[in-house]
């Protein structure tokens, strides 16, 4: 079985479904995992998604903010939704297609602006629920998964537009980078993206206060595909849309897709 997977956050899939309807239409992944929904679970705008055979979906919902959603054509069956750091927000689902393969999508906290928790709650609530992830992966280490989503860190030098300047720039500190990377070895988690795009600059955001963010290319790669060892040598394909940064009214971040032989 082949499937191609992909990752968006989105900034409100109500605001922005035309957006989610020509992705699906223009590059039909299997399964579209979304985050930043910023809608109940019943308020999002499903007819269309369905029309194009995207007849699955679970996610957590919250008004105005957060949310998480795996948009599926594949049969999906939720079996988590996790409230890391207990901060009541709407960050995790996981479900299980049937060929036993566990998709797991999150949107860690992105931290606030200030990278110090004495000063800045935010920040502290990140490093939290970054810890409380990487005790999940501990206790109980995923076998044959994908994880997804946007991590709010960019933890490779290459990962950013400029490394020494944004060491002290909320995204990647080296606090944060060594909590990610905390949470990836616990789950003995390969990041596939750098799996098959291993060398130079790779972006997934691109800041709305850039009046022109394509030209100043002022880039971050947020936005992960994590699989366990004993899949991750079946993925292949990946890359990341940029075009779409670009389309009206965008959401800031672009979709990250890699595809599957399993």
């Amino acid at each position: 079985m082949t499937f191609t997977l992909a990752t968006w956050n989105i900034n409100s899939v109500r605001l922005r479904e035309a957006l989610v309807v020509a992705l699906l239409r223009n590059e039909a992944p299997d399964v579209l995992c979304l985050q930043e929904c910023k809608s109940p679970l019943d308020k999002i705008p499903v007819e269309q998604f369905r029309a194009l055979g995207y007849t699955h979906m679970i996610g957590r919902g919250q008004k105005g903010y957060n949310g998480v959603a795996i948009l599926s054509k594949l049969p999906i069956v939720e079996t988590a939704a996790a409230d890391y750091a207990s901060l009541g927000h709407a960050r995790h689902i996981a479900g299980r297609l049937e060929n036993g393969v566990t998709i797991h999508n999150f949107y860690v906290p992105a931290g606030g602006d200030k990278p110090d928790r004495t000063v800045n709650d935010k920040f502290g609530q990140k490093l939290d629920y970054l810890t409380e992830m990487r005790n999940a992966f501990h206790a109980d280490r995923p076998e044959k998964s994908i994880m997804v989503g946007d991590l709010n860190i960019a933890p490779r030098e290459d990962d950013v537009w400029d490394h020494k300047k944004l060491l002290k720039i909320v995204s990647h500190t080296p606090v944060e980078v060594e909590h990610l990377a905390q949470a990836q070895d616990a789950g003995n988690w390969v990041d596939v993206t750098r799996q098959d795009i291993p060398q130079g600059k790779l972006y997934s955001w691109w800041s709305y206060r850039s009046p022109d963010w394509d030209a100043a290319d002022k880039g971050r790669r947020l936005d992960h595909i994590w699989a366990t060892p004993d899949i991750s040598g079946a993925a292949h394909g990946s890359r990341i849309l940029r075009h779409v940064r670009g389309w009206e009214q965008p959401s800031d971040h672009a979709p990250v897709f890699a595809t599957f032989d399993l």
